[in-house]
């Protein structure tokens, strides 16, 4: 049988709302104090913390983390928990000398890991590896140039170099990097980014005629549903929740599609809104969140894709369409 529902008393729904609201302060106080934990460990004079307001400015610079966009500059905040983590790395005010490296061999450091060898700082010198000594050793800065110089100039062929560099690397010095290495005679810029992207740029172009997403900022004003697919926006774009805010409190239906079920794209508290802040659950998100097991995503798609069939734009924009449908109506 049954149990009857029963209402929680007034003095229960306060305390529930009284925790709530202490809860989602917690939370915002733990942002910033990890920001300020990491200003710290990474020794930034006090001076330089005005630099954080100068970021994602239009008189500023780009966050080093991210590069998801705001429309307007509206705050002087314009960073997020991220963001504000990686600036303290690059405004660190801790160095890596010549004489660290009299200490330490190269076999000795491989055994550190890569979080362990950044918190030793930024260099200071350029340097050279000395297999005898295993060690890396200064060099003069005008020797540096002349012995890449010397390298890159006996290449039979400029596509036989590559030339690797940080997605940390600011807009400024990879634009002069990209023109540097376009006037050697090679596109050959293996970043990061070719990690996430090089498949879609090879296997997008022979299904959609195009190698990058078709998706832009402004259609996320005119979208009535928004999948987010195998996205983690709170940890890896949380500016990107600020475009996902607006759409869920226009109506927009968006349905998260993870098996993480993020935090963020259940409920998001801007902090550049102070009535999200000050709200103890902040603006529902998702209406819907899927989290398929590991490995079900083909399988999601196929049923979502047995459902939603445009057969007039289908005629007319695609091709091979029957052998798509007939594998579909096989299955189960």
């Amino acid at each position: 049988m049954q149990a009857p529902f029963v209402r929680p008393t007034r003095h229960v729904q306060e305390a529930r709302k009284a925790h709530r609201t202490l809860y989602a302060s917690r939370r915002r106080l733990g942002a910033l104090k990890q920001v300020a934990i990491n200003l710290i460990k990474e020794k930034v004079a006090g001076g330089n913390y005005k630099t954080l307001l100068k970021q994602n400015q239009p008189d500023g610079f780009d966050c080093p983390d991210r590069a998801w966009p705001d429309r307007t500059h509206a705050s002087t905040f314009e960073f997020c928990e991220n963001g504000a983590k990686a600036l303290p790395a690059e405004a660190t005010a801790k160095r890596v000398m010549p004489a660290f490296f009299e200490e330490h061999t190269v076999e000795s450091l491989m055994s550190e890991t890569d979080y362990e060898l950044e918190q030793h700082g930024r260099l200071t010198d350029p340097l050279i590896y000395d297999a005898k000594r295993d060690r890396y050793v200064p060099i003069e800065w005008n020797d540096a140039f002349e012995l890449i110089a010397a390298h890159l100039n006996k290449l039979d062929d400029p596509d036989r170099a590559a030339f690797y560099t940080s997605g940390r690397a600011n807009n400024e010095a990879a634009f002069l990097y990209q023109l540097l290495v376009r006037m050697y005679g090679t596109n050959n810029f293996p970043d990061c980014s070719n990690m996430c992207h090089e498949a879609t740029s090879r296997g997008l172009p022979h299904n959609v005629g195009i190698g990058k997403g078709t998706v832009t900022l402004d259609d996320f004003e005119h979208a009535d549903t928004l999948p987010i697919f195998g996205q983690n926006p709170a940890t890896n774009h949380p500016r990107m929740l600020g475009e996902l805010r607006e759409c869920a409190k226009r109506g927009a239906t968006i349905v998260s599609i993870n098996p993480l079920k993020e935090r963020g794209l259940e409920r998001f508290a801007s902090p550049q809104h102070t009535l999200d802040m000050l709200s103890p659950k902040g603006v529902k998100i998702s209406s819907v969140f899927i989290r398929p097991k590991v490995g079900g995503d083909f399988a999601l798609i196929k049923g979502v894709a047995k459902r939603v069939l445009d057969v007039d734009f289908i005629a007319e924009h695609t091709v091979g369409f029957d052998a798509f449908a007939d594998d579909l109506r096989a299955e189960s």
